[in-house]
């Protein structure tokens, strides 16, 4: 499985929620991702483990917020590579909108 910076991963929460997370950078056996809803919020998690920790890919197209509010404390954001206002006909949404949520049977296990 490739994995590429700026895709969006969701997890289950224990609320039943769905949190999105975005690849910031990868390395050779570990990836940095940062929770959409929550900028501060950066960690570490090894390539390898990414599926067994319940990590789902949602998005191939990276999500930009265009309405964010930049604080002294947070690094400089990285500058798109295209414009974050093109629809992307494949997902059916653009860069700056935020992924929708997934059908929650995604994560439930079939009963046999």
């Amino acid at each position: 499985m490739g994995i590429h910076t700026g895709e969006i991963y969701g997890k289950k929460t224990s609320a039943n929620k769905l949190a999105l997370y975005n690849v910031l950078s990868i390395s050779k056996n570990t990836m940095t991702l940062q929770n959409i809803d929550n900028s501060l919020s950066l960690f570490e998690v090894a390539t390898k483990k990414l599926a067994t920790s319940g990590y789902v890919r949602i998005s191939e197209t990276p999500y930009i917020d265009l309405n964010k509010n930049k604080s002294k404390k947070q690094k400089s954001a990285r500058k798109p590579t295209r414009c974050p206002l093109t629809l992307d006909f494949l997902e059916d949404r653009a860069d700056s909108e935020r992924p929708a949520s997934i059908v929650p049977d995604l994560f439930t296990q079939p009963k046999v």
